[in-house]
């Protein structure tokens, strides 16, 4: 596995969701980035499978912050 590859990253969580990881990491006696890894790694087939916002409005353009 590839554990190995640590990286910082920023994510913003709505506070009430934010409590809830903080209660479950507690729980479980878990670091809140490990719940979250585990969240992914249960969730991210599923989130694959939604459509891409262009896939739902249709709308090929470029994103102006592009050009």
């Amino acid at each position: 596995m590839a554990g190995t590859d640590k990286r910082k990253q920023s994510l913003y969580f709505p506070e009430e969701m934010l409590k809830e990881i903080q209660e479950e990491a507690n729980r479980q006696d878990r670091s809140l980035s490990w719940v979250v890894q585990q969240a992914w790694k249960i969730a991210r087939e599923r989130i694959k499978s939604f459509p891409a916002v262009n896939d739902v409005t249709g709308d090929e353009r470029q994103d102006p912050r592009e050009e």
